[in-house]
């Protein structure tokens, strides 16, 4: 019996133990994935960028054609001195006087257009690429365009690519008899694959002495955790954080720089991101992060609306008078204050919190911006307030 009995406390023991075993594994994952003092678990690749490496801005002007009689105006002047010299080139000659001049030229079914588009790195001659077209002039659409091939440029002033093909639009226009219904943007428009490397902006891996990772968000405890990190992955003391951006690697005589790049960017770190609320006056849009903490605070706010009314009135003067008729402007100014609303934030108060308490207080947008703007100044917002 006593032997029984030991057996059973020996499997109950075990069940324990795996039970336990079990808990801490989860919470040393919990841990892994919140990070140890309150940082979020990502890649090096996810945010950051390699210094050098980065896309190209290309930009080119061309013609469009083809319209259904929405392209631009005569007042419109560039548009046919760029159809003069596309004819030119194909060797038609326009003449400057007569029925067939210039300026009896009809382009309402062409329109000008600016071409842009982005030059990835390491793009070799032959890749297409996207690009946007957007009108230049007064076309009313473009709808059912071509572009035709236009060269773009980078900054040095060099064609990197051709740009050519069918426009494809998000929205349309359909204008008859004085009515018109549109919907979204047809002036703007783009070209999947319609850009044609032509050539590639050079960047030699090769001759790189020295990797410098820079982080989308300055942080100097992101950054040199980030450098313990990927001290850890490749082994050895080789990143050195040079600043709250800037994470610097040193490279080996004879590395090979793409698969340290490809080790290096695969390395999970902790980020520490910076409290902030952003706010834009000019939509009323407020964007609050998780992080942001509130202190005890309490809150009134009122509001004054004035409001002034201005009629107009006639003066008629009795019969067989000798008064003329005269316009007498009435105006009336009516005030009216609203009743103060009181929010009281205690300790340990979340943003939910406040948000909740704005909503039942029936705050505007622009209500809203106004209080966040004074619990910074009085210090009850611990987070950057940026202001678009």
């Amino acid at each position: 019996m006593r032997v029984v009995m030991r057996g059973g406390r020996q499997r109950q023991s075990g069940a324990w133990a795996w039970r336990l075993a079990a808990w801490l594994l989860a919470l040393s994952w919990a841990a892994m994935l919140r990070g140890q003092d309150g940082g979020q678990l990502t890649r090096v690749k996810d945010v950051t960028a390699i210094e050098g490496i980065r896309d190209n801005q290309l930009v080119g002007y061309g013609l469009v054609v083809g319209l259904h009689g929405t392209g631009d105006s005569q007042q419109t002047v560039f548009p046919e001195q760029t159809l003069v010299s596309a004819l030119e080139r194909l060797g038609v000659t326009v003449p400057q006087t007569g029925m067939l001049s210039v300026n009896n030229m009809q382009v309402k079914n062409m329109a000008a257009v600016f071409v842009i588009a982005t030059l990835p790195p390491f793009s070799q001659p032959g890749e297409k690429i996207d690009v946007t077209v957007s009108s230049a002039g007064d076309a009313r659409s473009l709808e059912g365009g071509i572009l035709l091939m236009t060269p773009l440029y980078g900054p040095g002033g060099q064609i990197f690519a051709q740009a050519e093909g069918s426009l494809v639009l998000g929205g349309y226009m359909v204008a008859s008899g004085g009515n018109r219904q549109q919907m979204n943007d047809t002036t703007t428009a783009r070209i999947p694959n319609g850009g044609i490397v032509e050539r590639t902006a050079a960047f030699n891996l090769s001759q790189m002495r020295a990797i410098n990772i820079l982080l989308n968000n300055a942080d100097f405890h992101t950054a040199e955790r980030m450098a313990m990190a990927i001290n850890r992955a490749l082994g050895a003391d080789r990143a050195h954080a040079m600043d709250s951006r800037r994470v610097e690697i040193a490279v080996l005589p004879h590395e090979d720089i793409t698969a340290l790049l490809d080790k290096v960017e695969s390395v999970p770190i902790e980020v520490y991101p910076r409290a902030r609320v952003v706010v834009d006056e000019r939509t009323g849009t407020v964007v609050i992060g998780g992080q942001v903490r509130l202190q005890p605070v309490t809150i009134l706010h009122g509001g004054l609306e004035v409001n002034v009314i201005s009629t107009v009135e006639v003066s008629q003067p009795n019969p067989m008078s000798t008064g003329t008729t005269k316009v007498v402007r009435q105006t009336a100014v009516q005030a009216q204050d609203k009743p103060v609303n009181e929010i009281n934030l205690k300790e340990g108060a979340t943003v939910q919190d406040l948000v909740r308490e704005l909503q039942r207080t029936g705050a505007g947008a622009q209500d809203v911006i106004s209080i966040l703007q004074a619990m910074k100044a009085a210090g009850a917002l611990e987070a950057d307030l940026e202001v678009l």
